[in-house]
This record gives structure tokens, C-alpha cells and sequence, in this order.
């Protein structure tokens, strides 16, 4: 391999990453979110340190510009324009952008992924036997190559270009869960897929869990209607989620609750009771090790920080 050939291997990487944070940059001139298509996002940000917890939904993400840690239970990921993130349950996470200035903002873009087209995707490629166990992490980070980044970009293009995205930007999607499968991360993505198994099995846990997070948590139950003992239940919904069943079903709620005292005015009391908690003490406390203040002070800085973007 000659010199000039490695030389072209290494710019073009770094092409693809300079072009995407510009067209995203272009789309977003201010801080903020935007949908062009569906399921299709771009972030910008120019302000690190913030906090933000959310239930995210399966995606993946990638770095244009600056860098982001995602904390999953006691786990922290860190990736880059050097590298892609991929969620692939419901799960309630924390997100820290550590690398943004005004200069150099946080550009990325996140992906939906649809468990039908990354069923489909596998049946037509031959991946319907998983080689795992699945019990792989629903949430991980690993290296962006040129395919891949080459296939974002042509989708990013396309954005803005309705008529052609009606026809073309299905395939693109198609080429990137494909990439996806057959990449460091293809058992992950396997939770998605609509076969049996013991990671089809903690998908359907997360959604009961979800649906029912406000109510008493019995594990025995979940765990027999999934056909799985208690404790391999439990074993195998911790290697998934990075998370007890407990601990997920908390996070939940405190979530939710957050979300009810802001946008619903509740108070602490009551928003505790309507996220299943029956002792006030006990929600503040779990709430301030969450969130690492009491709820009225949190609201207050979330208040204040919702106000200063707005007369930015």
C-alpha cells in the first residue's frame, strides 16, 4: 500500500466528519433540536456540563462534532466523531455533553431504529440465527468507519431533498442497519429483532415494566410469563439493561415525576403518589440521589436554565 493510498484512506474520514457537522450546522443555526425527516435528528448545543435524563427510544447516534458521555445505571460511555453510539431498548439514561463552545459546538445526529425494518433487514441477509446469547448490553459505543459514515452522509443530503428522500432515503436506512448487523455491534442490534430468545424476552420485560411502572414491581410474575426462573430473569435483565428490574422501575418513575412537577405544576408530594410512591420521605430522598438535588430546587435551576435558552 503506497504512502499516497494511506494518505487518502485518513482524509477521507475526516472529509465525511467536516461535511457532516457543516450540513448539520447549516440545518441548525441556533442551539437546539430538528427533525428533517422522520426519525431522523440533528442536535446542536453550545453549552457543556448540562445534565439531561430522558427515556431514550432504539437509535443510533453519531458525533459530528464535540463529544457526549451517556450514563446507563453505574456505566458511563463516551464517544466522539471517531465513534457511533447504538440504544437498542427503551431505557432511561443520562446524557452529559462534556466538549461544546460557541465556537465549536455539539453537533450530532440520531437515527430511529425500527425493529421491522431491522427484522426485515435480517431475514433478507441470512442473520435470522443469533450467535449470542443474547445477553449483550442494549447500550454501547465502538468505531465509526468510512462505510458507514459514507452511508449517513448520503442520507443527511438527502434531508433536504423531499422527493428524493421519499424514494432513496428508505434504501439509504436500509444500508445502515445492514452496516449496523454486520458490524461490531450486529448481536446488539438483534434486540430488535422480532425472534425468540433471551433478549426478545427482556424487550417485552422493559415494556411491562414501563407500562405498569407506577404499580408494585413482582418479579416472580414477569419472570413466569416470560418462562424464565426468577433469578435468570433478574440475571439476564441486569446484563441487558445495566440495571436491576428495581432499579430500572425507579428511574422511571423519577423521571416521570420530574416531568409532572414541570410541565403539570404538581408538587413533590403529589407527583411522588402518581409516579407510585406512598411515602413523600422516601420519594424526596431517591429523587435528590437521582437528580442530586431536593425536587423543588431542581425544578427551580431546570426553571432557570429553560428560561435563559429561551432569551438566548
Amino acid at each position: 500500500m503506497t504512502n499516497e493510498t494511506i494518505t487518502e484512506q485518513n482524509e477521507r474520514p475526516r472529509a465525511g466528519q467536516a461535511e457532516l457537522a457543516e450540513r448539520i450546522a447549516l440545518a441548525l443555526p441556533q442551539d437546539g433540536a430538528l427533525e428533517p425527516q422522520p426519525g431522523v435528528h440533528f442536535y446542536r448545543n453550545s453549552v457543556p456540563g448540562q445534565r439531561v435524563h430522558a427515556v431514550c427510544e432504539p437509535a443510533f447516534c453519531v458525533m459530528a462534532q464535540g463529544s457526549k458521555v451517556i450514563m446507563l445505571g453505574e456505566e458511563s460511555f463516551r464517544y466522539d466523531p471517531a465513534r457511533y453510539l447504538i440504544s437498542t431498548i427503551e431505557l432511561p439514561l443520562i446524557g452529559e455533553i462534556v466538549d461544546a463552545s460557541r465556537e465549536r459546538p455539539y453537533l450530532g445526529f440520531r437515527m430511529t431504529l425500527d425493529p421491522s425494518i431491522v427484522t426485515s433487514v435480517m431475514v433478507e441477509s441470512g442473520f435470522v440465527n443469533p450467535r449470542g446469547d443474547g445477553s449483550e448490553k442494549a447500550l454501547d459505543v465502538s468505531t465509526l468507519d468510512a462505510e458507514l459514515l459514507d452511508a449517513i452522509l448520503r442520507l443527511v443530503r438527502l434531508t433536504d431533498k423531499p422527493n428524493e428522500y421519499r424514494v432513496l432515503g428508505p434504501l439509504v436506512i436500509r444500508e445502515i442497519v445492514y452496516r449496523l448487523l454486520t458490524g461490531a455491534q450486529g448481536e446488539r442490534m438483534r434486540h430488535l429483532a422480532t425472534f425468540g430468545g433471551h433478549s426478545h424476552r427482556m424487550v417485552r420485560a422493559v415494556d411491562v415494566i414501563r407500562q405498569n411502572f407506577d404499580k408494585p414491581l413482582k418479579i416472580e410474575d414477569i419472570a413466569k410469563n416470560l418462562a424464565m426462573s426468577a433469578s435468570g430473569f433478574h440475571a439476564h435483565f441486569k446484563a441487558v439493561t445495566a440495571m436491576s428490574p428495581l432499579q430500572f422501575q425507579k428511574q422511571l418513575r423519577l423521571q416521570e415525576a420530574r416531568r409532572l412537577m414541570l410541565n403539570e405544576s404538581l408538587d413533590a408530594a403529589q407527583a411522588g403518589y402518581r409516579v407510585g410512591y406512598e411515602d413523600a420521605s422516601h420519594f424526596n430522598r431517591d429523587y435528590k440521589r437521582h437528580f442530586g438535588e431536593p425536587p423543588m430546587r431542581d425544578l427551580e435551576r431546570l426553571r432557570e436554565v429553560t428560561e435563559a435558552v429561551v432569551t438566548t
